[in-house]
């Protein structure tokens, strides 16, 4: 055994699928370095998880790779629901409130080589046939054994980051328990191409018949086929064309490639960090795939710690900095589970009398304006609110307030374009501080207070600083400031004069309307200290 008393890296990723590359990959490009390991020997060839979500897609686009998701999947623009032979109603995404107004159809593998590339070009790489078998958890650090081809190391590490899924090695040996139930009916999926087929190739179908079938898109026509089997050794093909057939008679399920059965559960850990090992991904929280929240909840915790865990690691924030990831996302876990498992509980609705009355209500939602547009948000997980988090400080705001995400469509109404907007305040390293002056701010005053938090901002924590205005109001932005209009300031809930700063993942930090320099101190103190 080669045993290793001193730090080599500061951070440890357990665990390569989409969650651990991402972190990895945002760590390294905040300067901090850290090994990631996994323990099979290469990359999957294939995994099940299809639906990337809106606001993954945001993730995305922050660090630069939405263009390549994008040529690589097909958009999903609306959600069919059917029933007992008859249409339910649809949900179309373009009304979610992202510039990205569809999920979007992939293969999770396919989503892993991509980030596996994004981890290499800032440095890095993933140990494959590397396992965690042991830790030993101090106040300081955290010493892991690691085996690889019969050998073992014993490596010490500031941080360790669990993103070893459901069976995690790592939340077993910092003994948090995974609270909630199995679900007890199987399922089953397989890929294939449906022929003929009539509808729309971008969108997902859902048909919540005996035996329900979920449809999801994939590039090149294919479809990933979910469904209930009808018994455990029953034919999937047959099952799935028992219910696809009720509403496309004489279609063929056709080149079937990898099927599988499996079961899953609703759990939630009871704890997100112990000491200097936090969980992220399934190794914290495991969902029904009814709704496709798995592997999208996981990138939103990567996304949500890799900035916090650089500021602890790099010495400028206390590591209490990191008690924020429990407090954000624990709260986003145990809605997704909550809401998959009454989507596993409506799908399993066996009486007439039972399902009629479901069917009625879905139908109801649907034919609703506001009701879809809830659905569509919640469906592209841009309903998170990080409002009751130690981190969202200042003034409260019912258009936008602290701790709830920057609307990406602000800039399709900006006066200068969309791509001038999320360029200037979404992507970077480090926070961002957006003075935006509205159709009341006096002469001037936008170019002094920016001027003024330009020398206030502590440069270890805002990164930047963007003036925004509408245009021809006089305000002084100056020089290469974001001209916006009326609209735009009015999806900002901007009047006179308001300070932003907004996280790196998006989110606004602070919101301050008025005594705009002292708040920035203040959420600067509260960043450092964290208390």
């Amino acid at each position: 055994m080669r045993d290793v008393h001193e730090n080599e890296t500061p951070v440890l990723i357990v665990g390569a699928g989409p969650t651990g590359l991402l972190l990895g990959a945002e760590l390294r490009r905040r300067g901090v370095e850290c090994r990631v390991i996994d323990e099979h020997e290469g990359p999957m060839h294939w995994d099940r998880a299809t639906v990337i979500h809106p606001r993954s897609l945001e993730a995305f686009e922050a660090v630069g790779l939405s263009d390549q998701f994008l040529e690589a999947g097909v958009k999903q623009r609306k959600a069919v629901v059917h029933s007992q032979g008859r249409r339910l109603g649809e949900i179309d995404l373009a009304i979610c409130g992202s510039r990205h107004g569809f999920n979007l159809g992939l293969s999770e593998e396919t989503t892993e080589s991509i980030l596996d590339e994004y981890l290499a070009r800032q440095g890095g790489r993933v140990e494959r046939s590397s396992r965690l078998t042991a830790l030993e958890l101090h106040d300081d650090r955290v010493v892991a054994t690691i085996e690889r081809d019969g050998t073992e190391e014993r490596a010490s590490f500031q941080w360790l980051i669990g993103c070893d899924g459901y069976h995690s090695v790592c939340r077993q040996e910092a003994a948090i328990e995974l609270e909630g139930d199995d679900i007890d009916a199987p399922w089953a999926v397989f890929d294939a191409t449906l022929d003929p087929w009539s509808e729309s190739y971008e969108a997902n179908y859902a048909f919540l018949d005996e035996l329900p079938v979920i449809l999801t898109a994939l590039p090149d026509r294919r479809w990933r086929v979910y469904l209930r089997p009808s018994a455990d050794e029953s034919d999937l093909v047959e099952d799935a064309t028992v219910t696809i057939g009720r509403y496309h008679p004489g279609t063929a399920i056709e080149d079937v490639a990898n099927p599988t059965r499996f079961y899953c559960h609703t759990k939630v850990a009871t704890r997100f960090r112990s000491g200097r090992v936090l969980l992220a991904g399934d190794a914290a929280h495991v969902c029904s795939p009814a709704e496709g929240h798995g592997m999208n909840s996981g990138i939103q915790d990567a996304f949500n710690l890799a900035w916090k865990l650089a500021l602890v690691v790099r010495g400028v924030c206390a590591p209490d900095l990191l008690e924020s990831y429990e407090v954000e996302r624990r709260p986003v876990a145990e809605a997704i589970t909550r809401s998959g498992a009454m989507a596993e509980q409506a799908q399993s609705q066996t009486s007439p009398a039972a399902r009629h009355a479901r069917d009625a209500t879905l139908a109801a939602a649907y034919a609703d304006p506001g009701s879809r547009h809830h659905e569509a948000v919640a469906e592209a997980e841009l309903d998170i609110d990080y409002g009751r988090s130690v981190l969202a400080l200042g003034d409260a705001n019912a258009v936008l307030g602290p701790g709830q995400r920057l609307p990406t469509t602000i800039g399709a109404v900006s006066t200068e374009g969309r791509d001038r907007f999320l360029d200037q305040t979404l992507g970077h390293t480090g926070h961002t501080a957006l003075v935006v002056g509205g159709a009341a701010a006096a002469a001037g005053e936008l170019a002094h207070l920016a001027s003024s938090v330009r020398e206030a901002a502590d440069p270890a924590l805002v990164e930047r600083t963007v003036t925004a205005s509408i245009a021809g109001t006089g305000t002084g932005a100056g020089d290469g400031a974001v001209r916006l209009d009326a609209a735009a300031c009015e999806l900002l809930g901007v009047d006179e004069v308001t300070l932003f700063v907004l996280r790196p993942d998006g989110h606004v930090g602070l919101r301050a309307d008025r005594d705009h320099l002292e708040a920035l101190r203040r959420y600067q103190s509260l960043l450092r200290g964290a208390a």
